[in-house]
């Protein structure tokens, strides 16, 4: 079952990376991303951590790589990083939660906009961090 979770992320990262315009030599290495990514986020729920605290960390590895292939082939982090989030986003849950509404189950469509909110903050926070982390390894090894 992983093998096929990770294959799926792969291919479903470097298929945004073609809509986003990205240069067709690093479309495998977005996927790569977005498959890393996914793998550390299904190995912390396996292990039954949050999938909040599950989907933090991944970004933020995710936004680690993606700082390391910026500078291997010296292009913009977002072409790593925007494929790579793509299998986080919680975009069955929001549409979930949409769907509760339109069924008049408030009380779950407020649990899982709330989650997916709390997710979607979680990746924003992943991305921040790294950048964080980066910034101050960067002002270390300049001293």
């Amino acid at each position: 079952m992983m093998i096929e979770q990770l294959v799926t992320s792969l291919i479903a990262s470097a298929a945004f990376g073609l809509i986003f315009n990205v240069p067709k030599k690093l479309l495998g290495h977005c996927g790569f991303v977005g498959m890393i990514g996914w793998f550390i986020y299904i190995s912390f729920v396996e292990h039954k951590a949050d999938s909040v605290f599950a989907t933090f960390v991944s970004a933020f590895f995710i936004a680690v790589v993606s700082q390391l292939f910026a500078r291997m082939y010296k292009t913009p982090i977002t072409v790593f990083s925007i494929s790579g989030i793509i299998p986080l986003v919680p975009g069955g849950m929001a549409y979930e939660a949409m769907r509760y509404v339109v069924m008049n189950d408030y009380s779950m469509a407020i649990q899982l906009a709330a989650k997916a909110f709390m997710i979607s903050g979680a990746i924003a926070m992943g991305i921040v961090f790294s950048e964080v982390a980066n910034q101050l390894v960067k002002k270390r090894t300049s001293r």
